[in-house]
């Protein structure tokens, strides 16, 4: 049995992987300098405990925990594969609870479940292009789904560091360096009408969560990540 399979079979080192991959996080954040622009965005949502879709790309995932505020009740979508469950017990280690499905697996219950977390006047965080892709891309309808139905805006969020290093992987996962300059830079809610064509609806959020991407490495000073 070859080292990744070993790896996936075993739960100790999963768990010890995704405990490392929090401490990692914890190190990148502590150890930089970070700062947040627009962060009155979500604040005012969180002071009158409004719920609200955060939306950021799959490869920017990682620093998404130190993002949000601690204490602040969300859960995360992600999928049933086993890079989903990874991401779960890495997260869970700063209190973010998570709804397992995708569009392919476990979609119907998946939704059913965000949709109570937003009625119970908690927040939902999705990644519109996970789990597999097209990077960038607004692929399913899921999260227009979701805001047509509970009523709540989606509102994105992106990090960039001005060091860091870029996974090959389908996302060009974005890894920053202990030590560097770091921005979190959060969007405008956008508003999802109950009516109206779905596919138009997918490109403008699409087209304002990658101009927010470009933004934030622009002002990094780092190449932008091209959409796939």
């Amino acid at each position: 049995m070859g080292l990744a399979k070993r790896i996936g079979k075993s739960e100790r080192i999963r768990g010890a992987l995704c405990w490392l991959a929090s401490q990692y996080i914890r190190l990148a954040w502590a150890t930089g300098r970070w700062q947040v622009v627009g962060g009155d965005i979500p604040a005012r949502y969180w002071d009158q405990g409004k719920p609200f879709i955060l939306a950021f790309w799959h490869g920017r995932l990682l620093m998404m925990p130190k993002c949000w505020r601690q204490g602040t009740p969300i859960h995360m979508l992600i999928s049933q594969h086993r890079d989903g469950q990874l991401i779960a017990r890495t997260v869970g280690h700063f209190g973010i609870r998570t709804v397992e499905g995708s569009s392919t697996r476990g979609g119907a219950g998946a939704l059913r479940a965000m949709l109570k977390a937003l009625k119970n006047g908690e927040c939902i965080g999705i990644t519109p292009d996970g789990p597999k892709g097209p990077r960038m891309r607004v692929a399913s309808d899921g999260i227009v789904a979701v805001a047509r139905m509970s009523g709540c805006p989606v509102i994105p969020a992106v990090y960039a560091a001005a060091s860091h290093k870029r996974l090959g992987s389908w996302d060009r996962f974005l890894v920053p360096l202990p030590f560097s300059k770091g921005l979190i830079l959060w969007g405008e809610p956008i508003e999802v009408p109950r009516e109206g064509d779905e596919a138009e609806i997918r490109r403008a959020i699409e087209s304002a969560m990658n101009a927010q991407a470009a933004e934030a490495d622009r002002l990094m000073g780092t190449p932008p990540v091209e959409p796939a």
